[in-house]
C-alpha cells in the first residue's frame, strides 16, 4: 500500500509538470501597459512590480509569485551582475513556465533574457 502511494504521488507530481505551457516574449510593465492601452512602450525594468509577458502580440499579466521572480530575476541578470546599480537596457525577452487562469499565468518559473 506505501508503495501504491508513493507512486501515486510521483505520478501526480509529473502530470501537474505536463499541464505546464511556455510562454516566450517581451517582459512588460504590465500597471503602465494597463494605463497606455499598449499606445506607448512599456519594458519591464528594475523598478516594475507588475509584470505582463507580450507573447505575439497577446498580453498576459503574471500572478502575485510571478511578479516576486521576474523582479528577482530582472535583479540579477547577468549583464547587471558587474554593476547592479546600472539601468535595465531597453526590451527584456523571458520565458515563462505555467499554467493559464483567464488571462494569467500562474508562474512557475521565468527565465529573463
Amino acid at each position: 500500500m506505501r508503495r501504491l502511494t508513493i507512486l501515486l504521488v510521483i505520478a501526480l507530481a509529473f502530470t501537474g509538470l505536463a499541464l505546464a505551457d511556455n510562454f516566450t516574449g517581451k517582459l512588460l510593465d504590465a500597471a503602465c501597459y494597463d494605463q497606455a492601452k499598449g499606445a506607448k512602450p512599456c519594458d519591464a525594468t528594475a523598478t516594475t512590480a507588475s509584470f505582463a509577458v507580450n507573447v505575439s502580440g497577446r498580453v498576459y499579466k503574471l500572478d502575485d509569485a510571478g511578479n516576486a521572480k521576474a523582479a528577482e530575476a530582472i535583479k540579477s541578470r547577468a549583464d547587471r551582475s558587474a554593476d547592479p546599480s546600472k539601468a535595465t537596457s531597453g526590451e527584456i525577452s523571458a520565458k515563462v513556465t505555467g499554467t493559464m487562469d483567464g488571462q494569467t499565468i500562474k508562474v512557475e518559473s521565468i527565465e529573463v533574457r
